[in-house]
């Protein structure tokens, strides 16, 4: 059987050559009108052969996956349990601080605007000026000390009259209420001083008619029972007086003459007040020195963290407060990390903690060194989220800065030889936690039991052991 096979000219002709040497048919002119047909001919072909050679590849394909499908893929997707050992731990972002800052505060009364600070980063000397404040706020204080007199005067008069009743409340105790109820606790120490004499009394004449055979044992133990019931009850009441007069009555004593000693205090305070509106002037004029903040130490000056809400930390134009916290000199040879930690993993850290603190340029071993009882308030700056403020500190170490980012790793448990399953592998429901068991014959769902996690194992307590296979796509299978 002969072959026909394409051949292309060096004029751009197409023939059909027979193999046995028969005569060469050209198809085509060689004019420049036949050169487009030719390559589009040329073109059908080559695509013929493409779609040949994508079909059976194709069928290859469509022939191999089901075999991998049905061996090689559970392979992949299982998992043999095993001991080992596990580490969980809790990693949180940070902020490097010192853990012991030199605050410089504001000393002046009210609110003054900042005219100019100082970098934050610079190292200063004993003396060199940090701060400058608005000092015309101050000035304008004393015209407004008048108005103070009057309202100093009302509180004095108020104060006076709360100090009277003060002093008649201890008279009033001393003389009258302790007297009634120690009458009354008398009274009842009496009545039961008699009753215990009674008691006494049926139990001794019961006790002479049993002799005789009138009166049975259980009553006589009915006698003795009362005579026990009417002691105690009298003890009772002696107890009673002696906290009365021992305790009692020394500590309402005391907490009156406290209160009287406060409302004096406050009393003369009001007054002073009221008497001293006048010369605050001149206090004013001494806090003219405070305006200008100098350095008392030599060392490093930075700025204080703003907080969550504030766009920005102290600068020149804000306003600030007596007290107010404005720079701070750290100590760079004791510092921390400070992170905060989700309040569902706060119940697992402890004091003393190992944790792993890497840094932009290495790595340091530190420890848990303060948790924080009371969750700092959540808010949009948080994501509403509900974090307790948690310090790690660190070695002395050359080169920490405050305000240094850091990725802190806490190690809150460990544990060794114990039967692990991949998180991959649990199906956890409101009634149970499960996973699928592979058998010979297919796979079964497992109920079992879990104990810690670290988010890729967790240690299983009940339901498997060691050598069981899981499957690790356990919703492929609830799926099927």
């Amino acid at each position: 059987m002969s072959h026909a096979k394409e051949i292309t000219s060096d004029r751009g002709e197409v023939e059909v050559a027979e193999p046995s040497g028969g005569d060469r048919i050209p198809t085509h002119s060689t004019d420049a009108k036949s050169k487009p047909n030719s390559t589009g001919k040329r073109l059908v072909v080559r695509g013929l052969i493409l779609c040949a050679i994508t079909a059976a590849a194709g069928a290859m394909i469509y022939a191999v996956i089901p075999r991998l499908t049905r061996h090689e893929s559970p392979a992949r997707m299982t998992h043999r349990i095993a001991r080992g050992d596990l580490v969980v731990t809790i990693e949180e972002q940070g902020i490097l601080e010192s853990e012991f800052n030199h605050e410089i505060k504001s000393k002046v009364r009210g609110r003054n605007a900042v005219l100019w600070i100082i970098d934050s980063g610079s190292y200063v000397k004993e003396g060199d000026p940090l701060v400058r404040l608005d000092s015309l706020f101050i000035q304008e204080q004393v015209d407004e000390r008048t108005k103070y007199s009057n309202w100093s005067q009302s509180a004095a008069d108020h104060s006076a009259a709360r100090l009277a009743r003060a002093k008649l409340a201890i008279e009033e105790y001393d003389q009258g209420r302790f007297r009634t109820e120690l009458m009354s606790m008398e009274k009842e120490i009496a009545v039961a001083e008699s009753t215990v004499q009674s008691a006494r009394d049926r139990l001794k004449h019961s006790t002479i008619m049993a002799s005789s055979g009138f009166v049975s044992e259980l009553e006589i133990e009915e006698r003795r029972f009362a005579v026990r019931q009417a002691e105690l009850a009298l003890e009772l009441k002696q107890t009673q007086l002696t906290v009365l007069k021992d305790f009692t009555y020394k500590e309402q004593l005391q907490t009156l003459k406290g209160e009287l000693t406060s409302t004096q205090a406050t009393h003369e305070a009001n007054v002073e007040r009221a008497a001293a509106d006048a010369s605050r002037r001149d206090r004013a004029v001494e806090e003219l020195q405070y305006c200008v903040i100098r350095a008392d130490r030599d060392g490093l000056v930075i700025h204080p963290n703003a907080a969550k809400w504030e766009s920005e930390p102290i600068a020149e134009g804000t306003n600030v407060y007596k007290d107010q916290v404005l720079l701070l000199m750290p100590d760079l040879n004791k510092m921390r990390v400070k992170l905060g930690v989700h309040e569902s993993l706060v119940k697992r850290l402890m004091l003393g903690q190992a944790t792993k603190v890497t840094l932009t340029d290495g790595k340091l071993d530190g420890s848990v060194s303060e948790i924080a009882s009371i969750a700092k308030p959540a808010g949009w700056w948080t994501g509403n989220q509900v974090r307790y403020d948690t310090y790690i500190s660190l070695p002395p170490t050359a080169g920490l800065r405050p305000g240094m980012s850091a990725e802190v790793e806490i190690k809150v448990a460990e544990y060794e030889n114990e039967l692990l399953i991949p998180v991959a592998a649990i199906v956890e429901t409101e009634d149970e936690t499960y996973c699928w068991l592979k058998h010979s014959d297919g796979s079964k769902r497992q109920v079992i039991e879990l104990g810690d996690t670290n988010n890729i194992y967790s240690v299983v307590t009940a339901g498997l052991k060691e050598g069981d296979e899981v499957l690790l796509n356990p919703a492929s299978q609830t799926n099927s």
